[in-house]
C-alpha cells in the first residue's frame, strides 16, 4: 500500500504527531507514505509537491510544532463557506488532483484539517478518491469528536499568558484584558480562563453586557482585589450582537477575521470603572509551540486510527475520540455541525462556583 497524507488549513500544534502516528504504523505493516506539501496544494502538478515520510524521516518530530509538511488555507481548492454554504472545489482543480493520486500510485488518503478542510475530503470520496479525514482544530468546536487534538496546547498558551499578566497586573492594581481565539466557540476562553485563574470569562454562547462586567471589576476591587483579569472570546457579541470585525472578509477562508473585542472591553472597563486597563490579544502564539504530552498522544492515536481505517478499508470516515475511546465517524455526520459551549454545560457552572462571572448578572 502508498498511503498520502497532507495538512490542511491553519498550523496547529500536534499535527507533527499525528504523522508520527501515521508514518509509525504505516511502517509496521510494510506501508508506504507520501506527503503532500501544504495542503491540497501539494496534490496539483504544478504545486509544492511532495516527500516521501519514512520513521528516519520522523525521528523527533513528536515535539515540534507546526507541520514538517506545511500547510495553507488559501489556493485552489475550497473553503468553508460559513456553516450551511459549501463551495464545492471546481471540476478542474478536482480532476488535476485525481491525476497527481493516480500517478503517484496513491492507494488512499489521509486528510488532516478542520470542518472546511473535511468537507473537501468528502468532495474527495465522492469523486472515487478513497480518503478518511483526522479533526483538527485548536477551537475544539467539531461536534463528532469531544476532542481535537491542539486544544489543551492552546489552552496552555492562554494559561501560561495569564500567569505572566497577574503579576504585572498585581504591581499596578490593573485589570488586564486577554483576547483569545476560537471563533464562535468559547472553549479556549472558558478552559483558559479557568486554568489561568481569571475572574471574568466572555464567551460567544453567553450574552454579556459591559454594565455586568464593571460592576464584577468594581465589586472585585472593593473587597480587596489588587488586579482582575478578563478573557474574552473573539467571537464574543457585543450587547447589539455584532461582532468586532479585523476586515469583512477573508478571502482565502471566505468568512470575516475577527478581532479587537479585548480593546474594546479594555477600553469600556477603564471608561466605566475608572482603573487603568490593558489588552493583549494572543492571536497566533495559541497556534504555535510545542505540544502538550496530551496532544502528542492524541496526535498519534489519531495518525494510529487513520491507518486502522484504511486497512479495513472504511473510506469516507473521520477519527473521533469520544469517552476516552478513539473511534470514527462518517464523514458526512461530522462537517458543519459545531460543538458549542452550553451555558449550563458542568464546566460553565464550576466556574461560577468559583465566583468566575459570564457578564450575563
Amino acid at each position: 500500500m502508498r498511503i498520502g497524507i497532507l495538512n490542511s488549513g491553519g498550523d496547529c500544534p500536534g499535527l507533527n504527531a499525528v504523522i508520527h502516528g501515521v508514518v509509525g504504523a504505516a511502517s509496521e505493516l510494510g506501508w508506504e507514505v507520501i506527503g503532500f506539501r501544504d495542503g491540497f496544494e501539494g496534490l496539483l502538478p504544478n504545486g509544492p509537491g511532495h516527500i516521501k515520510l519514512d520513521t528516519e524521516r520522523t525521528v523527533g518530530i513528536l515535539k515540534l510544532g507546526g507541520t514538517i509538511l506545511g500547510t495553507t488555507n488559501k489556493g485552489h481548492f475550497a473553503a468553508k463557506v460559513g456553516v450551511d454554504n459549501i463551495a464545492k472545489v471546481p471540476p478542474e482543480i478536482m480532476d488535476q488532483a485525481k491525476v497527481t493520486i493516480k500517478y503517484l500510485g496513491i492507494d488512499a488518503l489521509i486528510v488532516v484539517g478542520g470542518d472546511g478542510s473535511l468537507t473537501t475530503c468528502l468532495q474527495l470520496c465522492e469523486e472515487g478518491v478513497p480518503a478518511v479525514g483526522i479533526p483538527k482544530t485548536i477551537d475544539n468546536d467539531l461536534d463528532a469528536t469531544s476532542m481535537t487534538f491542539g486544544f489543551y496546547s492552546a489552552v496552555g498558551t492562554v494559561v501560561d499568558a495569564l500567569d505572566c499578566l497577574l503579576t504585572t497586573a498585581e504591581s499596578h492594581q490593573r485589570v488586564m484584558v486577554v483576547e483569545v481565539m476560537g471563533r464562535g466557540a468559547g472553549w479556549i476562553a472558558l478552559y483558559g480562563g479557568i486554568g489561568g485563574g481569571a475572574d471574568i470569562v466572555l464567551i460567544p454562547e453567553i450574552p454579556f453586557t459591559l454594565e455586568n462586567v464593571a460592576h464584577h471589576v468594581n465589586r472585585l476591587y472593593t473587597h480587596g482585589h489588587r488586579s482582575v483579569l478578563i478573557v474574552v472570546a473573539e467571537g464574543a457579541h457585543l450587547e447589539d450582537g455584532g461582532l468586532m470585525k479585523r476586515s469583512e472578509i477573508d478571502e482565502a477562508k471566505q468568512q470575516v477575521k475577527l478581532g479587537g473585542i479585548g480593546g474594546f472591553v479594555a477600553m469600556e472597563v477603564e471608561k466605566r470603572t475608572g482603573h487603568e486597563t490593558r489588552d493583549v490579544r494572543l492571536g497566533h502564539l495559541q497556534r504555535g509551540g510545542s505540544p502538550t504530552p496530551l496532544d502528542r498522544i492524541l496526535g498519534a492515536r489519531f495518525g494510529v486510527k487513520a491507518i486502522n481505517l484504511i486497512k479495513e478499508k472504511r473510506f469516507g470516515r473521520m477519527v473521533s475520540y469520544q469517552s476516552y475511546h478513539v473511534g470514527d465517524v462518517p464523514i458526512q455526520d461530522a462537517v458543519n455541525k459545531l460543538r458549542l459551549v452550553g451555558p449550563d454545560c458542568e464546566e460553565v457552572l464550576a466556574a461560577r462556583a468559583i465566583g468566575i462571572s459570564f457578564g450575563d448578572k
